[in-house]
């Protein structure tokens, strides 16, 4: 059973203040939530269904689970459809911003559902740390670790100031432009930062200053443009291609 506090601290943690003010986040759904019983991040609190207990009783054997049925479980979810768990887990300590291999900065990538998917592709292509701007999305919303589906929790997410950051590195900054050199004939390094922007606005200026080689996905058909995430996909791709 979900206590009142409980499901306060649940709904609570929908809002990133007060993801700050407790230092945790939500977790939900039963394959985000199998992904984190299987990661090593702290777990406070788990949630879950009979069903769902039933089923994982060896994953859930080191944890203290409280049972919940299927109606408890929508009502306190943030999530449209969520019948299974909720887990409210710990924010992990910062890690060290990455200064060497293939990096991922995103500049200004607001949407939530976006960043999910960014941080599934980047999962996929084996790169462990995002790098963002401090106006891009909160890795923690609900929305962005449901679009995850499970790879928050091998992929690491770090806001900050791109401006200075990438100077730092003294690295190419290949940054994605329409007008850009097509990727498939540029020769792509390894030791390499992949700077993407948002659908909206794309590579700000004081981003596209610090960029050495403007790359482009080229167009075989009339669509305007590709998804954030898309296009992410395939310049990765391209990268680990060359590797």
């Amino acid at each position: 059973m979900i206590s009142k506090n409980q499901l306060k601290l649940i709904r609570a943690l929908g809002q990133k203040k007060y993801r700050k003010q407790y230092n945790q986040y939500l977790v939900q759904g039963e394959k985000n939530v199998l992904e984190l019983l299987n990661s090593g991040l702290s777990i406070a609190h788990i949630f879950a269904t009979p069903a769902f207990i039933a089923a994982h009783q060896t994953a859930l054997a080191a944890h203290q689970v409280i049972e919940a049925d299927e109606d408890s479980l929508t009502k306190a979810s943030t999530l449209v459809s969520n019948n299974a768990a909720i887990a409210v887990v710990d924010m992990p300590s910062q890690q060290a911003l990455p200064t060497s291999g293939l990096i991922l900065a995103l500049d200004g990538v607001s949407d939530p559902g976006n960043l999910g998917t960014i941080i599934r592709v980047a999962d996929w292509y084996g790169i462990k740390h995002i790098v963002t701007s401090t106006d891009s999305a909160d890795a923690y919303n609900p929305k962005t670790i449901s679009a995850t589906m499970g790879s928050f929790a091998r992929v690491s997410v770090s806001q900050t100031d791109l401006t200075s950051y990438l100077p730092s590195l003294k690295l190419p900054v290949y940054g994605a432009f329409l007008e850009g050199e097509n990727i498939h004939k540029t020769a792509l390094k390894q030791d390499a930062v992949l700077l993407m922007g948002s659908e909206s606005h794309g590579i700000r200026a004081d981003c596209e200053s610090v960029v050495t080689d403007k790359i482009t996905i080229p167009a075989y058909g009339q669509a305007e443009s590709l998804n954030v995430a898309m296009a992410t996909g395939i310049i990765l791709d391209n990268f680990k291609r060359h590797a």
